[in-house]
Order: C-alpha cells, then structure tokens, then sequence
C-alpha cells in the first residue's frame, strides 16, 4: 500500500476542512488506518484511528468531538473531517498504515506514511 495525503490548506479558526489520503493496493482492508500531526518545535502525534476490522474510531483528546475519521474499502481512501479548527491544530498532518495493526495511536506501529499535507488555522 502507498499512501497520498491531500486537502491540507488555509483556514480561519473555527472553519472546517476535510483531508483525504488515497491508498494503492488490493488489500486496504487489512489495514489500520491513523492520521497523525506535527507541528513546528513538537514531536508527531496522533490525531486519530481506524483498525483494519471492525471500524473502531479512536481520537486523541484534544481533537475528540471536532475530528471525525473515516474510510472507503471499496475506493481506498481514509479522510480526516476536521470542524471547530483551532490554531493549535496547525500542523503538516499525514496518513498511515500498518497491515493488520491492532495499536491504533502509536507512531512506531505503522510501516507506511504518507508524505504530509499542510493545516495552518489563522486566529
């Protein structure tokens, strides 16, 4: 699987936007899906989470209630729809995988990233 982020861009705190990431391969759904973010002068952090079965969502706290995570088998996309943006959500965010995976919020258990798509939220 390899994966393509878009949808990142410029936006006023308390607008909306929707990332998107667009994943090859024949088998996407065997696999756990994550976004994660990174902001200047922070290390990367999880944002959200979806497992290869049974479609559990997991969110950071910090996004719980404004991010909702969700994906298409059938066309191999993961998306990210980010509502309520705060300036502290600016960050290069980037989509992940891990074949099989069952931690959902830790960096280290993916294999495959993205290349990171940029959110910058204005006050």
């Amino acid at each position: 699987v390899q994966l393509q982020a878009s949808g990142g861009g410029l936006v006023q705190a308390g607008g909306s936007l929707r990332l998107s990431c667009a994943a090859s391969g024949r088998t996407f759904s065997t696999y756990t899906l994550g976004w994660f973010r990174q902001a200047p002068g922070k290390e990367r952090e999880f944002v959200a989470g979806m497992k290869w079965s049974g479609g559990s969502r997991y969110y950071a706290d910090s996004v719980k209630g404004r991010f909702t995570i969700s994906r298409d088998n059938a066309k191999n996309t993961v998306s990210l729809q980010m509502s309520g943006l705060k300036p502290e959500d600016t960050a290069v965010y980037y989509c992940a995988s891990q074949f099989l995976g069952t931690v959902v919020d830790a960096a280290e258990g993916y294999n495959l990233w993205g290349q990171g798509t940029l959110v910058t939220v204005s006050s």
